[in-house]
């Protein structure tokens, strides 16, 4: 009974690891793209989108520069 509670939890915990990530494509209003690994924090405190592009560059734009979001294909 126990192992099977371990490994239902341990199943659990990867899930939340590798379930989270989406990665997303972030277009901007001059065709620029970028592909995130996570979606994007979308109006920040400051008003701009901010994420970190797969190269690991924090990455902080516009709303008004932004044309589409939406998770890779």
């Amino acid at each position: 009974m126990k192992l099977q509670s371990l490994g239902l939890g341990a199943l659990g915990v990867c899930a939340l690891l590798f379930g989270c990530s989406t990665a997303t494509v972030v277009t901007l209003q001059d065709g620029t793209e970028y592909i995130t690994k996570d979606y994007p924090k979308t109006r920040t405190q400051d008003g701009f989108y901010e994420f970190e592009d797969l190269s690991g560059r924090h990455v902080k734009v516009r709303p008004e520069d932004v044309a589409t979001v939406k998770e890779e294909d």
